[in-house]
């Protein structure tokens, strides 16, 4: 038989300059060194301008989400989209709490995480349901006074002392929130305007439970019980309102977890790469996406009130940002006490 064999000073692929590799490791090595690329020009940007991207992102995500639970809550219960909602994020962070299990069970204060699962549980049903039948818009202005009532929680449950300037901020927002709801007029003076306030009061209960919680329990304890809490919970009202979804419904209440989750973990990466007093203005942005969306989606625009109340509301909740970090507090617009929209 004869000889196949190259000469042995045959140029191989190994060392011949002119030999390309295959086409696949090529493009492979290609984006592995553009990813690289990316993440050193990441790194070189100022922490706030990260963090400041990092919101927007996470604003983007959070008006998606609520998007998403107007258009499916036109069919659906609020109980049984909470639930899936649960459902997938669970699964989503299963491995993190496996990871720990059963040490993510172990806590000093199981009261507080009973009392946070129904208040976070409440603030989820009143808010959703102020989204599914108000313009998105009004719904999302009205989930800002959260700010107002994590300082007045404050006051009466950690007895922290608040001067005049943080008071007029919280009695300015409250007025910003009465004008939305219109009492007098034809406005939001119904029952989900009143879901909306009761949302955001449920919300700003929950962060001061957090406060108090994260002294004694690990974050991970925390995000087990929030995670299969709330889902547990959220059984009994789904089974009682529950309607059989549609292909189309169940894919969007699926999304509905995922979107949930991935503005999760935007919004936390934005406050661990920026000062809060410095981002904290961005996440009003949510005001601005909610009213595209809801131009777009449903053909709605807010009115005077909305614009004017939400102003209000905007402005003294930026103000308590600022004093709370003049006067080093924890900020009302840290990333574990983002309410209802988490």
């Amino acid at each position: 038989m004869p000889d196949t064999s190259p000469p042995s000073d045959a140029p191989s692929p190994a060392n011949d300059p002119h030999c390309e590799p295959p086409q696949g490791t090529g493009q492979a090595d290609q984006a592995g060194k553009s990813a690289k690329r990316l993440r050193a020009w990441w790194e070189t940007l100022p922490g706030n301008t990260r963090g400041a991207i990092w919101i927007l992102v996470a604003c983007f995500f959070f008006t998606i989400m609520t998007a998403l639970i107007k258009v499916v809550g036109q069919r659906i219960h609020v109980s049984q989209i909470l639930l899936a909602r649960q459902i997938v994020m669970t699964f989503i962070v299963a491995p993190t709490i496996l990871s720990s299990f059963p040490d993510s069970l172990r806590t000093a204060r199981p009261g507080l995480h009973l009392s946070r699962i129904l208040l976070a549980s409440g603030a989820m049903i009143l808010g959703f349901s102020a989204v599914i039948h108000l313009p998105l818009a009004d719904a999302t202005a009205i989930s800002f006074a959260k700010s107002f009532f994590v300082t007045i929680f404050a006051i009466i449950i950690l007895k922290e002392t608040v001067g005049i300037h943080r008071w007029s901020a919280v009695i300015l927002g409250f007025i910003g929130v009465v004008i939305m709801l219109d009492p007098t007029g034809s406005g939001l003076q119904n029952v989900y305007g009143l879901m909306a306030v009761g949302g955001a009061a449920c919300a700003g209960m929950v962060m001061i439970l957090i406060r108090q919680m994260s002294k004694t329990d690990r974050p991970v304890t925390i995000l087990t019980y929030q995670a299969c809490g709330v889902g547990l919970l959220m059984i009994i009202p789904s089974w009682i309102y529950w309607v059989t979804p549609t292909w189309t419904e169940v894919m969007l209440m699926l999304a509905i977890g995922c979107i949930a989750w991935i503005a999760q973990m935007c919004n936390i990466q934005a406050f661990k790469a920026g000062e809060a007093t410095a981002i904290a203005s961005l996440d009003y942005t949510r005001l601005l996406y909610a009213t595209v969306f809801g131009l777009i989606l449903f053909g709605s625009l807010p009115g005077m009130n909305t614009l004017v109340g939400a102003g209000i509301i905007i402005a003294a909740s930026l103000y308590t940002v600022h004093r709370e970090a003049q006067l080093n507090k924890r900020f009302v617009r840290a990333p574990e006490g983002r309410g209802y929209n988490n």
